[in-house]
């Protein structure tokens, strides 16, 4: 009993998994600080060297101008990228929404043969590598004409996007009661007026989610518009990786004067979904029954 009280009194027990806890914990935390100190020391690196004249051999650059951001708005023609990446965000997310939203309904309110495996096709363009599907994808367009404009570089980044409302969306239906809609027909209300009356102003939190996501995503995705996307149909992500890879000489500090731009609008992209998103809310469930 004394060596009992003993441990008790120094923290420690005969329990070898909880005398190992501490350590593990500890590395743990080692390892992910030593991740994350590596990233925000990469960033930041990018973020230094796109404010500065020259950095050669020291902590810090000899001295700081803005130039770089005007000659890479002038020399990539951001203006015309930013405009071709914010009318493929509103297009990808108006077609995705409508489309999305009544598919979305019809999963959760219905129970029909092969819905679970309907609802792991859906499944398949998010978690897939989009480059696996986007070659024979873009091989398609290309057979009708939609790749290198901006219709292709839509309909391209649709089919990851429209799963992914379709996901988001279906918890938010199948939250409501559908009780709610049966009075609202008692009550002679057609189908138009209770979707668009009755069901729409509950579900405008989960499409605003839904929106904001797809809003990340497609400003994000690189691989499907890298393939489809032409001179007047480039977004920014792809210019940016144009800007790196593509022959000539370029400066430095003007591609990274880019790629902080870039790196800017998808944290403010990020914080906004982070604000209306609800991460336990993108959890859809699928019927038991087939």
């Amino acid at each position: 009993m004394s060596a009992v009280a003993a441990e008790k009194r120094t923290g420690r027990t005969g329990d070898p998994e909880r005398r190992r806890r501490p350590w593990w914990t500890a590395v743990l935390w080692v390892v992910v600080g030593f991740f994350f100190l590596n990233l925000v020391a990469l960033v930041a690196s990018v973020v230094v060297d796109s404010f500065g004249t020259k950095w050669f051999g020291t902590w810090l650059p000899e001295g700081f101008t803005l130039h770089w951001y005007t000659d890479a708005w002038s020399q990539f023609g951001l203006s015309s990228v930013l405009l071709v990446t914010i009318e493929v965000a509103v297009a990808v997310i108006v077609l995705s929404v409508l489309i999305g939203v009544p598919a979305s309904y019809a999963l959760a309110r219905r129970t029909f043969p092969g819905k679970r495996l309907l609802m792991v096709l859906f499944v398949l363009p998010i978690l897939v590598p989009p480059i696996t599907y986007g070659i024979p994808l873009a091989t398609l367009l290309y057979k009708l004409h939609l790749a290198g404009t901006l219709s292709g570089v839509i309909v391209a980044n649709l089919v990851p996007s429209v799963p992914f409302v379709i996901l988001t969306m279906t918890p938010f239906i199948e939250q409501i009661d559908p009780k709610i809609e049966a009075a609202a027909r008692m009550c002679g209300a057609k189908t138009t007026a209770v979707f668009t009356r009755i069901l729409t102003p509950l579900l405008v939190p989960g499409i605003l989610a839904a929106s904001i996501l797809v809003l990340v995503r497609t400003v994000g995705m690189f691989e499907l518009t890298f393939l489809t996307a032409g001179p007047t149909s480039t977004t920014l992500v792809v210019t940016l990786y144009n800007a790196v890879f593509a022959a000539g000489i370029r400066a430095n500090q003007s591609v990274d004067a880019m790629a902080t731009i870039y790196t800017g609008s998808m944290l403010v992209l990020l914080i906004v979904a982070l604000r209306f998103v609800n991460p336990t809310q993108l959890v859809t469930r699928v019927g038991d029954n087939d």
